[in-house]
């Protein structure tokens, strides 16, 4: 069997007690199930690159590591992932900022990452390329002369064409996705827009196989939604950390209802837009002051934007105006916490929460919207309140769906879910649980490797595109 060479801009090791985000669980399930090695940044700087790779083991994931030098940091990772690609994709070409010292940058440290990891992979290998870091990483392994399979997974959503164009480098960017193999989308909605670019832009066409073609070049592309470790996530829910964790809560609680929220702190994930709806229902529900409470977990991130340094201050401020407007002397509408949990802690707390609120004004998928339903207690499920524009609700239909730049839509949402009879919770919880279930991680992965292992499309060097 092929062994799995993953590739992605940061690598985490597996930890029990540790942190981890959604996407470094589903990968470390993937490289556990098939074998192989985990490569990229290991978020370390030095003062110049020499390509020296760092080994690592841990329950059965190899993860092999290379340190940036800081001008790489500032000008592919801080510059053009998340100063230029990220707002960009998540549609907010009003933060957007282009700089040709980016572009480079991001080209530059995407070379040095195909010279490094090149001569690991072995003949055999299947080749796994995940995000918006690592696009060009395809065409510069292919420039080293490498022959595997390559695929490409985009876990971010893919912009409309029109705005695309804003990107000086788009077409370039484009083209670079016809190095790879396959090409996998979180949602239907993100592969029509880019499959609507190649076609305005590049000429392109679409075969009902999902092999797009441009010039002499192919590559296949499909919808592969991600999911979440379901099996191990209901049995940790089940767990006595969780339990702890569940009892803590309804202790704090002295009987208030909980609403929870759990983002990285980032301007996609609609925080403000969140607290406005919260406190919108609070206007239009005087009863249900002090009987009902959010808590919103917001780890911080990329703490050295400036982008993101001003969400901080924002949210510190606003939730700061409507606890003073809402508390009293023994209750506080909002406990804002900018601290991350470990993943048995959260399955305790999502499991304490009547309803929880994942209202993100753009999102690829949202792995946390999975991880409630998986947590529920099935007897007595919570509601999940889930923005329109999350990939995840094109699987969760039965959430209630919100636009999550409406604090009306939201504070309705809060009072359905509020008065919703148990029946109707247990009967849309059991529909999402069994899609949660039965489209897991190994699902998606299995899906996608699949795709991966059928016989290549045609492929003709990248010059000859259009």
């Amino acid at each position: 069997m092929s062994r799995l060479i993953m590739i992605s801009n940061r690598v985490q090791l597996p930890s029990s007690g540790g942190n981890q985000g959604g996407l470094a669980v589903a990968l470390q399930a993937a490289l556990r199930d098939k074998g192989g090695i985990w490569f990229g940044w290991s978020g370390e700087t030095t003062e110049q690159f020499t390509g020296e790779i760092h080994y690592r083991e841990a329950n059965g994931v190899t993860t092999a590591t290379i340190d940036l030098e800081q001008q790489d940091v500032d000008e592919y990772y801080d510059g053009f992932a998340n100063r230029t690609l990220w707002p960009l994709f998540h549609y907010r070409i009003d933060l957007t900022e282009f700089e040709r010292d980016f572009n480079s940058g991001y080209a530059r440290v995407n070379r040095r990452f195909a010279e490094t990891v090149g001569p690991l992979i072995e003949a055999d290998d299947l080749v796994w390329v995940h995000d918006y870091h690592m696009i060009p990483l395809g065409a510069e392994l292919r420039e080293q002369g490498c022959a595997n399979r390559i695929g490409f997974f985009l876990h971010i959503p893919w912009p409309p064409a029109d705005m695309l164009l804003s990107l000086p480098s788009h077409r370039e960017l484009v083209e670079a996705l016809f190095a790879y193999d396959v090409v996998g989308f979180q949602t239907q909605d993100w592969l029509d827009s880019f499959l609507h670019y190649v076609e305005r832009q590049l000429g392109g066409t679409i075969a009902e196989d999902g092999t797009v073609t441009v010039g002499e070049r192919s590559v296949r592309v499909f919808a592969d939604p991600i999911g979440i470790e379901t099996a191990s996530f209901e049995e940790a829910a089940a767990a006595a950390p969780a339990r702890h964790a569940q009892e803590r809560m309804y202790m704090s609680a002295t009987g208030r209802t909980l609403i929870v929220g759990v983002d990285r702190l980032d301007y996609s994930k609609g925080l403000e837009e969140r607290f406005l709806g919260f406190e919108r229902f609070l206007s239009l529900h005087p009863d249900f002051r002090g009987l009902v409470y959010m808590l919103q977990i917001a780890p911080p991130s990329r703490e050295n934007v400036e982008t993101y340094r001003a969400i901080r201050a924002g949210l510190d401020a606003l939730s700061g105006r409507i606890n003073g407007e809402y508390s009293d002397m023994d209750y506080v509408p909002i406990r804002y916490v900018n601290k991350g949990f470990a993943r048995d802690v959260l399955a305790g707390i999502y499991r304490a929460a009547r309803i929880c609120l994942v209202t993100p004004l753009r999102d690829g998928m949202n792995l946390v919207a999975k991880e409630y339903v998986a947590a529920q207690d099935p007897a007595d499920p919570g509601v999940l309140i889930l923005s329109s524009f999350a990939g995840a609700a094109a699987q969760l239909k039965d959430a209630l769906l919100v636009n999550p730049y409406s604090p009306e839509e939201i504070a309705d949402a809060i009072a359905q879910a509020l008065a919703m009879p148990r029946a109707e919770r247990v009967a849309r919880w059991e529909k999402m649980i069994d899609i949660v279930r039965r489209e897991d991680v190994t699902w998606w992965c299995n899906r996608f490797l699949d795709m991966l292992e059928r016989e290549p499309a045609p492929r003709a060097p990248l010059h000859q595109l259009g």
